[in-house]
């Protein structure tokens, strides 16, 4: 494929095909005045669009004394703007049909509406109303500060997901990466209104966003709706921003977090530092998770549940940032277990780090990736989204056409290299459960650390 030119490249005011498919599906990028990049896919034979704005900031943005500043700010944007209310906006998005929702990750936030294509307008008028013209009371933010730290209560009453934040917190250490989206209750409960407006001004800027909308739609029509929405704020010199890079300064992780809870089960996660979004070799390690944990066939669920009956959940994940990235193994087991999980966990690390994976094993692994893109594909908000993420992070489109055939010519030798590189030891666990303190998880988890 040719080298395209990213999008934080392209002149203001031109329009580029970044794909034209042999079944109608277009897709295309303008870059607009102020430096708002805009992308389209036109996808063929379905009835409806889905418009995502997502904006370059995320909770590793955010300094330690406004830990939950962006998720805390995608909540108040949807209490009203200048010229509605938080009940108009609901009562418009369900008077036809659709979905507006939000989510804040660590380096993005992305407001989108999913709607019938005869009401693309609506959508494109309630995202760019909510995302520029929000208020930003006193009062809605005290009113969002409650339902903010009931958020947090939830994670914490959720032991996989108070699992999941602490273990990144743990392999990740002090940086900004490793602390959760949500913030703390003391940051949620400290933050000033002032604190939030100042956030969100500062880091609002059309250079870091990327309009994208899938579905049954021209690309003209959305620039034309894009326009009359956004209307003087698409003006001076800016233009995009560059794809987030650089080099985290992770300090040394933490070997081992214990979090107490009264509950039933153990829940544990192994793992250890990995590769950014940014290195060619992360589809050799899309591969080789999809084989370690990604499945009903793969090693861990076949050798720590099929086998040996041990956990009725376990499954491995791999998340990439900008500059960094885990890898991760989970498993759910009866507190008595822990070690014994543990202990075959990494058993299966080490035999894969050593000896790899058969050919068969990456055949089947790339498969799976190949038909979980492409039965993704099926939605317009899935499609909206992986191109608006894919613009955000690169700056480049990627077909799934060309994403099947990176996947396709991973080699068994190149996993092979990945999992000698990344598989060499456990660095990190982290275990939520009925443990009162470090010297009462079994001994055998402790070695696994320390080998």
């Amino acid at each position: 494929m040719a080298r395209q030119i990213p999008g934080h490249e392209q002149p203001v005011g031109s329009t580029r095909t970044l794909e034209s498919a042999t079944d109608g599906s277009v897709v295309k990028r303008t870059v607009l005045p102020g430096g708002l990049r805009v992308i389209s896919e036109r996808v063929p034979g379905v009835r409806s669009a889905t418009v995502g704005l997502w904006v370059g900031v995320g909770s590793r943005d955010e300094q330690p004394g406004v830990a939950g500043a962006a998720h805390y700010l995608e909540h108040l944007l949807f209490k009203g703007t200048a010229s509605r209310d938080a009940t108009q906006i609901a009562e418009e998005i369900d008077a036809v049909g659709g979905e507006f929702n939000a989510f804040t990750a660590k380096e993005h936030t992305c407001y989108y509406a999913q709607v019938l294509d005869s009401d693309l307008p609506l959508a494109m008028d309630l995202v760019t109303d909510v995302v520029f013209e929000a208020q930003c009371t006193d009062s809605d933010v005290e009113t969002e500060r409650s339902v903010v730290l009931e958020e947090i209560a939830m994670r914490d009453d959720d032991p996989e997901d108070l699992l999941h934040d602490t273990f990144v917190e743990a392999i990740l250490g002090e940086h900004a990466l490793g602390r959760s989206v949500l913030g703390t209750e003391t940051s949620v409960a400290g933050m000033s209104a002032s604190a939030l407006r100042g956030f969100y001004k500062r880091r609002y800027q059309l250079p870091r966003m990327v309009l994208a909308v899938a579905g049954n739609v021209e690309h003209s029509q959305v620039l034309r709706l894009a326009r009359k929405a956004m209307r003087d704020r698409l003006s001076g010199s800016d233009t995009p921003s560059p794809p987030r890079r650089g080099r985290a300064r992770l300090r040394e992780q933490h070997k081992l977090v214990l979090r107490t809870d009264d509950s039933e089960q153990a829940h544990l996660m192994l793992g250890l530092r990995a590769l950014s979004r940014h290195d060619e070799r992360r589809f050799a390690l899309w591969v080789l998770n999809a084989a370690l944990g990604g499945g009903m066939s793969s090693r861990l669920f076949q050798e720590v549940r099929e086998r040996r009956g041990l956990a009725y959940q376990v499954y491995s994940s791999v998340a990439s940032y900008a500059d960094t990235g885990h890898l991760g193994v989970y498993a759910g087991c009866q507190p008595d277990r822990l070690g014994e999980v543990a202990g075959v966990v990494r058993e299966i690390l080490a035999d894969v780090a050593r000896d790899g994976l058969s050919d068969t094993e990456v055949a089947r692994a790339k498969g799976q990736l190949r038909g979980g893109l492409v039965l993704g594909m099926e939605d317009t908000a899935s499609r909206m989204s992986r191109i608006g993420k894919n613009e955000l992070n690169y700056g480049e489109y990627l077909g799934i056409g060309d994403t099947v055939a990176r996947i396709d010519a991973v080699t068994p030798e190149e996993v092979r290299t990945v999992a000698r590189t990344l598989l060499g030891g456990v660095s990190t666990a982290a275990v939520v459960g009925p443990y009162a303190h470090d010297d009462d998880l079994p001994d055998d988890l402790h070695e696994v650390i320390a080998s």
